[in-house]
Protein backbone atom coordinates (compact mmCIF):
# COMPACT_ATOMS: atom_id res chain seq x y z
CA UNK A 1 0.00 0.00 0.00
CA UNK A 2 0.97 3.38 -0.93
CA UNK A 3 1.91 6.11 1.58
CA UNK A 4 0.77 9.58 0.19
CA UNK A 5 2.78 13.13 0.07
CA UNK A 6 3.30 16.23 -1.05
CA UNK A 7 6.06 18.29 -1.94
CA UNK A 8 6.22 22.07 -2.62
CA UNK A 9 8.56 24.01 -4.21
CA UNK A 10 8.71 27.68 -2.38
CA UNK A 11 10.62 28.63 -5.15
CA UNK A 12 8.27 27.95 -7.95
CA UNK A 13 5.06 29.06 -6.28
CA UNK A 14 3.60 32.50 -7.12
CA UNK A 15 1.29 33.27 -4.75
CA UNK A 16 -1.44 33.51 -7.12
CA UNK A 17 -4.18 31.08 -4.63
CA UNK A 18 -4.91 28.86 -7.84
CA UNK A 19 -4.26 26.48 -5.23
CA UNK A 20 -6.99 27.80 -3.08
CA UNK A 21 -9.87 27.95 -5.98
CA UNK A 22 -9.05 24.36 -7.34
CA UNK A 23 -9.86 23.44 -3.82
CA UNK A 24 -12.52 25.38 -3.62
CA UNK A 25 -14.52 24.09 -6.84
CA UNK A 26 -13.34 20.63 -6.58
CA UNK A 27 -14.89 20.28 -2.87
CA UNK A 28 -17.64 22.88 -3.70
CA UNK A 29 -16.39 24.42 -0.31
CA UNK A 30 -19.28 27.49 0.71
CA UNK A 31 -18.02 31.04 2.22
CA UNK A 32 -15.53 31.29 4.52
CA UNK A 33 -14.27 27.65 4.03
CA UNK A 34 -10.79 27.09 3.32
CA UNK A 35 -8.73 23.62 3.38
CA UNK A 36 -6.12 25.19 1.05
CA UNK A 37 -4.64 28.83 1.97
CA UNK A 38 -1.60 30.68 1.26
CA UNK A 39 0.38 32.62 3.72
CA UNK A 40 1.88 35.74 1.91
CA UNK A 41 5.20 37.69 4.30
CA UNK A 42 7.78 39.69 3.14
CA UNK A 43 10.94 40.10 4.54
CA UNK A 44 14.13 41.90 4.73
CA UNK A 45 14.82 45.62 4.28
CA UNK A 46 14.04 48.39 1.38
CA UNK A 47 15.08 48.35 -1.12
CA UNK A 48 16.23 44.30 -0.47
CA UNK A 49 12.70 43.41 0.49
CA UNK A 50 11.51 39.51 -0.47
CA UNK A 51 7.99 38.85 -0.83
CA UNK A 52 7.71 34.90 0.79
CA UNK A 53 4.70 32.72 -0.65
CA UNK A 54 4.36 29.70 1.88
CA UNK A 55 1.08 27.38 0.99
CA UNK A 56 -0.43 25.20 3.90
CA UNK A 57 -3.07 22.32 4.20
CA UNK A 58 -3.46 19.92 6.26
CA UNK A 59 -0.38 17.52 6.70
CA UNK A 60 -1.99 14.03 6.91
CA UNK A 61 0.41 13.62 9.32
CA UNK A 62 2.12 9.90 9.81
CA UNK A 63 1.72 10.67 13.73
CA UNK A 64 -1.53 12.57 13.67
CA UNK A 65 -2.60 14.56 16.81
CA UNK A 66 -6.28 14.32 15.43
CA UNK A 67 -6.85 10.84 15.01
CA UNK A 68 -5.77 10.46 18.78
CA UNK A 69 -7.87 13.12 20.24
CA UNK A 70 -11.16 12.33 18.73
CA UNK A 71 -13.63 10.76 20.55
CA UNK A 72 -15.83 9.24 18.62
CA UNK A 73 -13.35 7.84 15.70
CA UNK A 74 -14.80 10.42 12.99
CA UNK A 75 -11.03 11.33 12.19
CA UNK A 76 -9.42 8.25 11.28
CA UNK A 77 -5.80 7.49 9.12
CA UNK A 78 -6.73 5.06 6.00
CA UNK A 79 -3.85 2.79 4.80
CA UNK A 80 -2.61 5.09 2.34
CA UNK A 81 -1.85 7.73 4.95
CA UNK A 82 -4.75 10.01 4.17
CA UNK A 83 -6.14 11.43 7.08
CA UNK A 84 -9.84 11.76 6.66
CA UNK A 85 -13.01 13.04 8.57
CA UNK A 86 -16.33 10.18 8.76
CA UNK A 87 -19.28 13.58 9.08
CA UNK A 88 -21.61 11.06 10.23
CA UNK A 89 -19.60 10.09 13.45
CA UNK A 90 -18.09 14.07 14.29
CA UNK A 91 -19.85 15.27 17.15
CA UNK A 92 -18.52 18.55 16.20
CA UNK A 93 -16.46 18.72 19.73
CA UNK A 94 -13.63 20.48 17.98
CA UNK A 95 -10.76 18.70 19.89
CA UNK A 96 -9.33 17.84 16.58
CA UNK A 97 -8.90 21.62 16.16
CA UNK A 98 -7.20 22.53 19.43
CA UNK A 99 -4.71 19.39 18.39
CA UNK A 100 -3.66 19.72 15.13
CA UNK A 101 -0.41 22.37 15.54
CA UNK A 102 -0.79 23.75 11.91
CA UNK A 103 -4.13 24.85 12.30
CA UNK A 104 -6.16 22.75 9.74
CA UNK A 105 -8.96 22.30 11.14
CA UNK A 106 -12.58 24.54 9.77
CA UNK A 107 -16.22 23.99 11.18
CA UNK A 108 -18.57 24.02 9.13
CA UNK A 109 -21.03 26.76 10.85
CA UNK A 110 -24.08 27.86 8.63
CA UNK A 111 -25.81 25.37 6.34
CA UNK A 112 -27.89 28.92 5.12
CA UNK A 113 -25.37 30.80 4.42
CA UNK A 114 -25.65 32.20 0.67
CA UNK A 115 -22.17 33.48 -1.35
CA UNK A 116 -24.89 36.97 -2.48
CA UNK A 117 -26.49 36.98 0.73
CA UNK A 118 -30.63 37.50 0.29
CA UNK A 119 -30.04 36.69 -3.53
CA UNK A 120 -30.63 33.13 -2.88
CA UNK A 121 -28.15 29.94 -4.45
CA UNK A 122 -25.65 30.05 -6.87
CA UNK A 123 -25.89 27.46 -9.59
CA UNK A 124 -22.15 26.51 -7.94
CA UNK A 125 -24.22 26.32 -4.62
CA UNK A 126 -26.97 24.08 -5.75
CA UNK A 127 -24.90 22.13 -7.59
CA UNK A 128 -22.43 21.21 -4.63
CA UNK A 129 -25.05 20.40 -2.09
CA UNK A 130 -25.92 17.59 -4.05
CA UNK A 131 -22.89 16.19 -5.16
CA UNK A 132 -20.53 17.27 -2.33
CA UNK A 133 -22.82 18.52 0.51
CA UNK A 134 -21.24 19.03 3.94
CA UNK A 135 -22.83 18.63 7.32
CA UNK A 136 -23.77 21.44 9.81
CA UNK A 137 -21.67 21.67 13.16
CA UNK A 138 -19.02 18.92 11.76
CA UNK A 139 -15.27 19.68 11.08
CA UNK A 140 -14.27 19.82 7.68
CA UNK A 141 -10.36 19.80 5.93
CA UNK A 142 -8.10 18.76 3.35
CA UNK A 143 -8.43 14.78 2.08
CA UNK A 144 -6.27 15.13 -0.27
CA UNK A 145 -8.80 14.69 -3.05
CA UNK A 146 -9.39 11.09 -1.57
CA UNK A 147 -12.68 10.38 -3.95
CA UNK A 148 -10.25 11.61 -6.70
CA UNK A 149 -7.44 9.39 -5.88
CA UNK A 150 -9.72 6.32 -5.29
CA UNK A 151 -11.68 6.67 -8.53
CA UNK A 152 -8.56 7.08 -10.26
CA UNK A 153 -7.02 3.52 -8.89
CA UNK A 154 -10.17 1.63 -9.83
CA UNK A 155 -9.40 2.94 -13.70
CA UNK A 156 -5.83 1.92 -13.33
CA UNK A 157 -4.60 5.40 -12.86
CA UNK A 158 -1.61 6.52 -10.82
CA UNK A 159 -1.93 9.12 -8.14
CA UNK A 160 0.54 12.12 -8.72
CA UNK A 161 1.41 10.88 -12.50
CA UNK A 162 -2.66 10.73 -14.28
CA UNK A 163 -4.61 13.68 -13.59
CA UNK A 164 -7.84 12.03 -12.70
CA UNK A 165 -6.32 10.32 -9.81
CA UNK A 166 -4.44 13.68 -8.46
CA UNK A 167 -4.98 16.40 -6.03
CA UNK A 168 -7.09 19.50 -7.74
CA UNK A 169 -4.59 21.36 -6.06
CA UNK A 170 -1.50 20.19 -8.11
CA UNK A 171 -3.30 20.02 -10.95
CA UNK A 172 -4.19 23.57 -10.93
CA UNK A 173 -1.18 25.10 -10.38
CA UNK A 174 0.38 26.80 -13.44
CA UNK A 175 3.69 26.47 -12.27
CA UNK A 176 3.96 23.05 -11.08
CA UNK A 177 5.35 23.98 -7.47
CA UNK A 178 2.99 21.11 -5.91
CA UNK A 179 4.02 17.52 -6.66
CA UNK A 180 2.15 14.48 -5.24
CA UNK A 181 3.03 11.03 -5.64
CA UNK A 182 3.88 7.72 -3.10
CA UNK A 183 6.24 8.62 -0.27
CA UNK A 184 6.97 4.65 0.40
CA UNK A 185 8.50 4.38 -3.16
CA UNK A 186 11.75 5.44 -3.43
CA UNK A 187 11.83 5.86 -6.81
CA UNK A 188 9.06 8.15 -6.94
CA UNK A 189 9.54 12.05 -7.68
CA UNK A 190 8.44 13.13 -4.62
CA UNK A 191 10.76 10.61 -2.77
CA UNK A 192 13.61 11.77 -5.16
CA UNK A 193 13.15 15.94 -4.37
CA UNK A 194 12.49 14.80 -0.67
CA UNK A 195 16.37 13.55 -1.02
CA UNK A 196 17.94 15.44 -3.47
CA UNK A 197 16.47 19.17 -2.74
CA UNK A 198 16.34 18.32 0.91
CA UNK A 199 12.81 18.66 1.69
CA UNK A 200 11.86 19.98 5.18
CA UNK A 201 8.38 19.21 7.16
CA UNK A 202 6.83 21.93 9.31
CA UNK A 203 7.75 21.48 13.29
CA UNK A 204 8.79 18.13 12.83
CA UNK A 205 10.33 18.80 16.58
CA UNK A 206 6.40 17.64 17.26
CA UNK A 207 6.74 14.39 16.23
CA UNK A 208 3.48 14.38 13.67
CA UNK A 209 5.45 13.20 11.06
CA UNK A 210 3.85 15.13 8.55
CA UNK A 211 3.21 13.83 4.72
CA UNK A 212 3.56 16.94 3.58
CA UNK A 213 7.31 18.32 2.73
CA UNK A 214 8.79 21.50 1.29
CA UNK A 215 11.52 22.49 -0.73
CA UNK A 216 13.50 25.46 -1.26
Amino acid sequence: MARYGMVIDLKKCIGCWSCTISCKEEHFLPKGVFWNRVLISESGKYPAVKKEMYPVLCNHCKEAACVDVCPTGATYKREDGIVVVDADKCIGCRYCLIACPYQQRTPYRDDKAEWFPGQGLTEFEKIGRVLYPLQKGTMTKCNFCAERIDDGLKKGLKPGEDNEATPACVIGCPVNARIFGDLDDPSSKVSELIKVRRGYQLHPDLGTDPSVYYIS
